[in-house]
């Protein structure tokens, strides 16, 4: 064999070497970076949705991870109260979850046999209805837990000119909750607004005795408070007392008179 035809085969031996290294290197992937390590904590979920007024069962809730670092203290966690999906059980939810929503226990009451009015309502407060209308119940617009003021408005009669009547108007409670609105304890759906014929309101035991002694004096209106002023302070226990006092023996005092 000539020397030409020993180089031109050395040549072609070693490109055919450098061309499989070449390709065997290429094949080889990267090493991914490596990633901090989140450390997560189960804690306890709604489910699904559920609504105020729903008594939670063991279904309607779940076991989640959730980043340790943002777990609020007010969480049910896992590792600390492994057996909470049976003992929230029968618990009322007075606030709606939604789905994914951590459950906590201030948002739940617990029934103890009773319905879910007499769960809900806060100790020392009394829960007492009065009828309503669209005149009276600002057109149906009116839906649980809104603020509103009660207004009594009295017919009086002149014996010396019958035709001639007054009509006196006095806000005789100031900024109430509404409980319910007949059985309606919320909006579902996004529906429209159905006018209830029964209104429940949240009241201190005087203020129940009150709107008690006002239904038999005349015509009880709701007035809708807006958002803004729903915080404003209530009527003094003092003021409240001698209203009563005052609708007891006078009637109401005359604030809004309207001859006819």
């Amino acid at each position: 064999m000539n020397t030409a035809r020993i180089v031109v085969l050395t040549i072609a031996v070693g490109a055919g070497g450098l061309a499989a290294y070449l390709a065997s290197g290429s094949d080889k992937k990267p090493q991914p970076a490596q990633t901090a390590q989140l450390q997560t904590v189960d804690v306890l979920v709604a489910k699904s949705d559920i609504p105020l007024g729903q008594a939670v069962t063991a279904n309607d809730v779940a076991w989640q991870a959730w980043p340790a670092n943002s777990a609020s203290s007010s969480f049910i966690r896992r590792d600390q109260r492994p057996d909470a999906t049976t003992q929230l059980a029968g618990s009322i939810a007075r606030s709606p979850f939604i789905a994914g929503e951590p459950i906590r226990e201030l948002k739940l009451v617990s029934a103890k046999g009773s319905g879910f009015m007499a769960a809900i309502l806060p100790t020392g407060m009394r829960a007492i209805s009065t009828e309503i209308s669209p005149e009276t119940g600002a057109g149906g617009f009116i839906l649980p837990n809104d603020r509103v003021d009660v207004i009594l408005s009295q017919r009086d009669k002149n014996p010396d000119h019958p035709n001639a009547n007054s009509v006196n108007s006095e806000t005789i409670l100031s900024n109430v909750r509404v409980l319910a609105v007949d059985q309606t304890i919320e909006e579902k759906n996004g529906q429209k607004v159905v006018v209830g014929k029964t209104a429940t309101l949240e009241l201190k035991p005087e203020q129940a005795e009150m709107l008690a002694r006002s239904r038999q004096m005349g015509t009880l209106s709701l007035a809708l408070r807006s958002l803004a002023d729903a915080n404003a302070p209530e009527s003094s226990t003092d003021d409240q007392r001698r209203d009563s006092i005052n609708i007891v023996r006078y009637g109401v005092p005359t604030q809004t008179t309207v001859q006819r």
